[in-house]
């Protein structure tokens, strides 16, 4: 389903505030479980959230190429509507700062260990002074990230 069920603008409005309305409320969850370090917590939403954004966007699509879709819809609702959608963008760049700053610790991390791990494998093998050290050569460390975070 990509389209709100309604009979006539007033429906379509009030169907639209109640999309807007959950997935700003989904959009402000997942940014505090990220915000609180416990971005596997924001699994459980993304089903929910990823059909909601597709009917979001679809709506929003035709009403921009249908601007009667909302034909008799009362101002207030209109307004409440508006305002709701003011509300959803702001939940949504707090959401990307949120998964920006967590994605800057998160390579901070990696880049860490990875540093650590090239600097394990550099030091001198065996024990007491005349141990002999490895032959320092270039043998980089393979990381992956992934860059979808």
């Amino acid at each position: 389903m990509t389209e709100l069920a309604a009979r006539n603008g007033t429906e379509r409005a009030e169907a639209l505030l109640r999309l807007t309305i959950r997935l700003t409320e989904l959009v402000r969850g997942e940014t505090r479980m990220f915000q609180r370090r416990r971005p596997q917590d924001a699994v459980t939403l993304q089903d929910e959230k990823s059909k909601l954004a597709n009917i979001y966007r679809s709506e929003v699509a035709r009403a921009r190429s249908e601007p009667t879709r909302f034909a008799g819809a009362p101002a207030p609702l209109k307004n409440t509507l508006r305002e709701a959608t003011v509300s959803f963008h702001a939940a949504l760049a707090e959401n990307a700062r949120a998964v920006t700053a967590m994605k800057v610790i998160t390579e901070g991390v990696v880049r860490a260990i990875a540093e650590e791990a090239e600097r394990q494998r550099s030091t001198g093998h065996g024990y007491g002074p005349g141990a002999a050290q490895r032959p320092q050569q270039s043998r980089g460390l393979s990381i992956a990230l992934n860059q979808t975070a």
